[in-house]
């Protein structure tokens, strides 16, 4: 009888996974995902890595993710330990874990997996002989609520981290003698240490040594102290560790790595589909969007290399779709010779071009004609707003008639679904900018009942809001949450303006969001929160049938955590926030500025029409 869902999730064998002889390999790395097979080998930043790291002499990355519950289950209960896809061996045989963290809510499947592979849980607890456990992502950019669990954070682009960072363990692997004096470290137990098997470093020393990397950031070497408030009163680095920690950044994508000839997965995918990263960053400047902060400026890879690079790896892999990835892919200045040079490939080969993330106000009828060649992809759009005064508030820079125009451009064409993404809960919102959500699909539905030209089908438009969750390094971060019970009136507020049938209306839990709120805006303290979850059972937390609300209540009762103090709270422009010491690139007095925009109703232009002299160019 089958125990576990999705066995193939388990095995590796994949076409195209990297086999090396252990016999050449000095350094292990696991690239550790915390959620699924599906969902980690759809993130095109796994793909990078995995051969970032395995370009380098004498390193073998390979590949591990969070096992679902029934697999977790019968791990424990036959004591089998979390273990690499590519050879089978435990985690405890690697000398690296390296996370990828894209989202809070996957913050109790770290642990999972720490335990479930026989790490300890806490940097302090696990000896010279433990592997290096380290974590890079957007979550790094406030890295304060696991920082007791991880020995290095990388901030930023790993892609330049990778190289310096394994040069700099590789040192420490083949000449422990030359680090004796090191301080901390009692130079008679150094050759006694080094003659183990298993290869050890002196931790303490290394991580003195790599926090001198750009970008690389060790919680162990910074003391932060709080007032008795509860707010931060001083963050202080220890032997000589940077203050801030300023992001790596990639400058030319043309000449950086991409995985043309990549691993072909056995299981069906979330994302099942070759994907080609235009650029990346964003020139528009939404004030609630951490990624496009943090990833500026602008970096774009010329549309020659991407036409080669799709078609290379459409090529290798066998995939009959390709996804043009970015922020705002039609925001991409070479988009249109970017597709014919695509499509002149996958026409006659009856390959899909797939654009998932358009804006309204520049998707265009030559667009369409050219994405529409083989078969016509899912549309969806992301106003965020209902009402034009609160699209200025948060910078969208997006007008109802530039939708509409869009809408029509895309139902005359032969398209009759439209998904629409908005968000409850932002600044300054009002009932009447709620109601405009309703509005505004209703006037999107008339759009399709004027131009469509073949009403047979029907239509289907989905209107999806989810709670705004205020993130770091953008300029609504000093902004307070609204509390769960104010944003179901506001859904239930919404959902009695929605008249037609035609229209479905999805919500987003607001306690997941809440959730999501704390982890992301939490400072050290909440580590013990997050353990305290997982002792009780949190897993796969971004997963509406595993998440326990209760769950996460209890913890936060146990672990002495006010979440309201992290959730709820307005910041003063003055405060030293949790993510104050990494430096993202944009600076404080620009992200302070366009918070006070955003109250003046006052749009700022995106970086085309006029530099807002944002910091992160320098």
């Amino acid at each position: 009888m089958q125990k576990v869902q999705k066995p193939a999730r388990y095995v590796g064998g994949e076409y195209k996974q990297i086999i090396k002889n252990k016999n050449e390999i000095d350094i292990r790395v696991a690239y550790c995902f915390p959620d699924t097979y599906e969902i980690g080998m759809s993130n095109l930043g796994l793909r990078i890595m995995y051969g970032i790291f395995n370009e380098i002499d004498g390193v073998w990355c390979e590949r591990t993710f969070a096992p679902w519950t029934d697999m977790e289950d019968e791990m424990r209960k036959e004591n089998i330990a979390l273990f690499g896809l590519e050879s089978g061996d435990a985690l405890t045989e690697f000398d690296v874990l390296a996370f990828s963290i894209g989202y809070e809510l996957s913050y109790t499947n770290v642990l999972n997996m720490l335990d479930l592979a026989g790490v300890a849980l806490r940097s302090t607890d696990r000896d010279d002989y433990a592997p290096l456990v380290i974590a890079g992502g957007s979550s790094a950019f406030n890295s304060e609520p696991l920082s007791e669990f991880i020995d290095l954070f990388v901030i930023g682009d790993g892609e330049e981290v990778v190289a310096p960072l394994m040069a700099l363990l590789r040192n420490y692997f083949t000449t422990p003698a030359l680090h004796a004096d090191a301080p901390h470290i009692n130079s008679a137990t150094v050759c006694s240490d080094f003659k183990s098997p298993k290869k050890g470093i002196l931790k303490k020393a290394f991580l003195a040594q790599a926090a001198k990397l750009p970008g690389i950031y060790v919680p162990s070497l910074y003391c932060v102290t709080h007032n008795d408030d509860g707010t931060i009163s001083e963050i202080a680095p220890q032997s000589g560790a940077q203050l801030p920690v300023k992001r790596r950044i990639v400058s030319d994508l043309n000449s950086s790595f991409f995985p043309v000839d990549t691993i072909v997965p056995s299981v069906g995918l979330v994302h099942d589909r070759v994907v080609l990263e235009l650029f990346r960053g964003c020139i528009r400047g939404c004030r609630f969007c951490q990624a496009g902060h943090i990833t500026r400026p602008v970096r774009a890879r010329s549309h020659d290399i991407l036409v080669k690079q799709g078609i290379e790896a459409l090529k290798s892999s066998g995939y009959d779709e390709v996804a043009l990835l970015s922020l705002s892919t039609s925001d991409y200045e070479d988009i249109f010779p970017l597709c014919d040079g695509l499509i002149e490939w996958c026409e006659p080969r009856r390959v899909n071009l797939s654009l998932p993330s358009l804006r309204a106000d520049n998707f265009s009828v030559e667009l369409m004609e050219r994405v529409q060649k083989v078969r016509k992809s899912g549309l969806t759009f992301a106003p965020e707003a209902g009402s034009q005064r609160l699209r200025d508030v948060i910078n969208k820079n997006l007008t109802e008639k530039e939708l509409l125009d869009t809408c029509a451009v895309a139902f005359e064409g032969g398209w009759n679904g439209i998904k629409l993404y908005f968000m409850l809960g932002l600044p300054t919102e009002t009932d009447e900018d709620i109601i405009g959500i309703a509005k505004l699909s209703h006037d999107v539905l008339n759009c399709w009942k004027q131009y469509a030209k073949n009403k047979s089908r029907g239509v289907r438009i989905t209107v999806s809001t989810s709670c705004f969750v205020p993130k770091p390094h953008t300029p609504f971060q000093w902004e307070p949450q609204i509390s769960m019970s104010e944003y179901m009136r506001r859904v239930d507020l919404l959902r009695s303006a929605m008249k037609s049938k035609a229209i479905t209306y999805k919500w987003h839990s607001p306690e997941q969001s809440f959730v999501e709120a704390v982890l992301a805006r939490g400072d050290r303290n909440l580590g013990k929160a997050i353990e305290a979850a997982w002792r009780l059972g949190a897993r796969h937390d971004s997963w509406s049938e595993c998440f326990s609300f209760n769950t996460w209540l209890e913890a936060f009762h146990d672990a002495g955590i006010d979440p309201e103090f992290y959730a709820f709270r307005q910041r003063d422009y003055d405060e030293i926030l949790p993510w104050s010491l990494v430096e993202s690139g944009v600076t404080l007095a620009h992200l302070k500025n366009e918070c006070k925009a955003a109250y003046a109703g006052i749009k700022t232009p995106d970086c085309r029409e006029g530099c807002s002299n944002c910091g992160a160019c320098e």
